[in-house]
């Protein structure tokens, strides 16, 4: 087992890592599960793994409730948050009640927007099963649900104070789910780690074999980075640079999402052919080389990533975007890269060269 921490002074917690972990985790933590725990899963995950992270609490000496939620980032909305309001309310979960997230990103941010708001505030505990969740969403306290004109535009910063990866849990993952987890692995590369590019590049073919030893590595060098930004700027507030620099390709990547309707690109999907995007925009502007550019695109391409995004007219895009959280003043910021390795917010890029680079990579 490996063991981060994210250091938020009163708030910090550890991030374990390793096989196994759903069973084995919880014995050294009874008491912060307490007399009981709530755990909210989906209907692909729930057949998997419930049981015996219920089994397991179980022999700590905590009861456990459990919500099984239908699968799907179409499902992440006030509808479903409201059925586990529901649910924690049915059951009398009080304040010492935690939430246990037992899923993916979107059962992450669910959950956690309910233990944010519930009774004005609950114990969290994330225990992601796509490597998404378990290299990014997990990680850092972003919560909240979808609304039809934006993506995670509802929502609150929450910290967990567990968050348990357990790297079994990528045996059952589907293939393209592995792939978008590459993207957000990728990702850090790109913003701030040039030899961990390097090392992804020379390792991509064992990460996709689900190489054990390989993933572990890629999940903590991730976690690693991520927690070093969230710890320097937890609510996103740093005007340049800090945690805003954790969503390239993710402006681009979110119209996507929204406008070619929730579900039908995956996260991880959408962010890459955001990042090609951001690549492009960063090629126009004199930071990236041509030969740069395509050493990005044959990496997500290696990866079996989208390289182009959908044809929904630049138009849309600029719209979508212009609903963007880091939108500030109405100028949106865009995360783009002064050269690999070094990412910048960036809110001087015209009107005509971000629609150029849309239209460039756009199928």
């Amino acid at each position: 087992m490996q063991t981060l921490t994210i250091d938020l002074g009163a708030r910090s917690y550890p991030i374990l890592i390793g096989p196994g972990l759903s069973e084995t985790a919880w014995a050294e933590r009874a008491p912060l599960l307490g007399r009981r725990v709530c755990i909210v899963s989906n209907e692909v995950v729930a057949p998997l793994y419930l049981e015996r992270v219920c089994a397991a609490i179980a022999k700590v000496g905590a009861d456990t409730t459990a919500l099984v939620l239908p699968d799907g980032e179409s499902f992440k909305n006030g509808a479903t948050l409201d059925r586990i309001y529901d649910h924690l309310l049915a059951q009398r979960c009080d304040r010492s009640t935690p939430i246990v997230a037992l899923g993916g990103g979107v059962i992450g941010d669910l959950a956690g927007f309910a233990a944010a708001t519930y009774q004005r505030g609950v114990p969290f505990i994330q225990m992601p099963t796509t490597l998404l969740a378990q290299v990014d969403s997990s990680v850092g306290g972003k919560t909240g649900i979808n609304h039809p004109l934006g993506k995670n535009m509802i929502g609150a910063f929450w910290q967990p104070r567990l968050v348990v990866a357990d790297t079994d849990t990528l045996k059952t993952l589907p293939d393209r789910e592995l792939s978008a987890g590459l993207a957000e692995v990728i990702k850090y590369g790109l913003i701030r780690d040039l030899p961990f590019l390097a090392w992804i590049e020379a390792h991509l073919d064992r990460l996709m074999a689900r190489d054990p030893e390989a993933l572990t590595v890629a999940i903590e060098r991730s976690c690693a980075n991520k927690a070093e930004v969230v710890a320097a700027d937890e609510l996103e507030t740093a005007q340049e640079g800090g945690r805003a620099l954790l969503n390239l390709g993710h402006t681009f990547g979110h119209a996507i999402e929204t406008g070619a309707g929730y579900g039908n690109w995956l996260h991880g999907e959408a962010v890459a052919a955001g990042t090609m995007m951001a690549c492009e925009l960063s090629r126009r502007l004199g930071w990236l080389s041509d030969k740069e550019v395509e050493r990005v695109r044959a990496l997500l391409l290696r990866a079996r990533l989208p390289v182009t995004g959908p044809a929904l007219g630049a138009d849309r895009y600029i719209d979508l975007m212009g609903h963007d959280k880091k939108v500030i003043a109405g100028r949106l910021r865009l995360v783009l890269l002064k050269r690999l390795g070094e990412a910048v917010t960036w809110a001087g890029a015209a009107e005509t060269e971000i629609r150029a680079a849309i239209e460039t990579c756009c199928a």
